[in-house]
């Protein structure tokens, strides 16, 4: 299933990622966001490498039950494996955009 990561004070989208049963499970037990690698196939602890851990505030599901929303406190205020706060800093239109 998506997760999206968004900072829970700031409400900035920090990240999309993937979540199976396993990850799901990992992330409740440890109130830390964990994912599945499609590319991988593993489990995902985020920050286990970099430090950069997201704690779980709240987890809340949409209207159709297939997409997650995971507020976050980041750790150190990095989600992105660039070492940007947020993966979302290429903008491809905006609305100053008139073709």
């Amino acid at each position: 299933m998506p997760v999206i990561v968004q900072d829970f004070s700031t409400k900035q989208v920090l990240m999309m990622a993937w979540m199976n049963e396993s990850a799901w499970q990992k992330t409740v037990s440890t109130r830390e966001m964990w994912f599945w690698s499609r590319s991988r196939q593993e489990l995902w602890h985020k920050g286990a490498t970099s430090g950069h851990v997201q704690k779980v505030i709240r987890i809340s599901v949409d209207c159709d039950s297939d997409v997650l929303l995971a507020e976050v406190d980041p750790a150190g205020g990095i989600a992105c494996h660039t070492g940007a706060v947020s993966c979302f800093f290429t903008e491809v239109l905006n609305a100053g955009d008139r073709g």
